[in-house]
């Protein structure tokens, strides 16, 4: 018998997670703040719980896709949260990016009731949560992985097992360290192309086949170009990400000086009205300044 999963959340990439489990055969059980959301699910035969308390009831695995620490903290410990219904035995999963910290917090609470906590985030965007071709970064014990291999083979091309608590945690803001900065220098230097009389087009095309190329330079250049801002990845989200990845990083001894530069255009745009757009939107405030 295929096991019982709960999803908490179904946000940008809850939502294609929790429909890869559904195809895969999985007994599904959601959560979602807007209700609403789960509607699609719920027709194909999931459980739509009241609250995350709810939800989880007769799950075995319990994935949680939240955007923060706060969403997270208030899914699994605030009122009718999910470590209060969690039963005896179930594996919890923090697929969410969330600060190495808040993963050491939950998992000592997990740890007092009894239930192993894995530090899974993904490495992808929606399009990956949709296809089943996200990657996940796995921290935590590998007999805890062992019994929620199936259920992550079903959402993604791979897993990568790290070791400890928190090593998915720390690899996956590294990662998102890196894409937020190239992002922003990115937006920077196509604003200036588009300024310097230079043929666009041409230009980039030298770009993404010399050193500075990359899949994400390739990907990101031709939404900006194209002004297409439907979210495949929040660009408040990478803002918060930056952040998370200096205070992480701090504790470790290094300063992410450019991470507190990349994140001020991010932030510069999401006050100008961009929050809520992809992360290539970006380059907006910077074409208008």
């Amino acid at each position: 018998m295929a096991q019982t999963v709960a999803i908490l959340g179904l946000g940008t990439m809850g939502l294609g997670m929790a429909d890869n489990l559904l195809k895969a055969g999985f007994s599904l059980s959601v959560y979602n703040r807007t209700a609403a959301k789960a509607d699609g699910l719920r027709e194909r035969g999931a459980k739509v719980g009241a609250t995350p308390e709810e939800a989880v009831k007769g799950a075995s695995v319990i994935v949680s896709m939240l955007s923060d620490d706060a969403a997270s903290r208030q899914a699994w410990v605030g009122g009718d949260g999910a470590l209060a219904g969690a039963e005896d035995g179930a594996v919890l999963v923090e697929a969410s990016t969330v600060s190495p910290a808040w993963i050491a917090e939950l998992g000592g609470l997990a740890h007092a009731r009894g239930l192993e906590l894995l530090d899974a985030p993904v490495t992808g965007s929606r399009v990956a949560a949709a296809t089943g071709q996200l990657a996940f970064l796995v921290g935590g014990s590998a007999g805890a992985l062992a019994k929620v291999d199936p259920v992550l083979k079903a959402m993604s091309k791979e897993i990568v097992y790290l070791g400890p608590a928190g090593s998915g945690a720390k690899l996956k803001l590294v990662n998102n360290f890196l894409c937020g900065v190239q992002i922003a220098s990115l937006a920077e230097g196509l604003a200036w192309l588009e300024r310097s009389g230079l043929d666009v087009e041409k230009a980039l095309g030298v770009l993404k086949s010399g050193a500075p190329g990359s899949p994400l330079l390739a990907g990101i250049s031709a939404r900006m170009l194209g002004r297409d801002y439907t979210v495949n990845f929040l660009l408040s989200l990478m803002s918060k990400d930056l952040l998370y990845a200096h205070e992480a990083a701090a504790e470790a001894g290094v300063e992410l000086t450019t991470a507190t530069n990349a994140r001020a255009l991010f932030e510069s745009a999401a006050t100008k009205g961009f929050a809520d757009q992809d992360m290539a939107s970006v380059i907006e405030p910077i074409r208008n300044a």
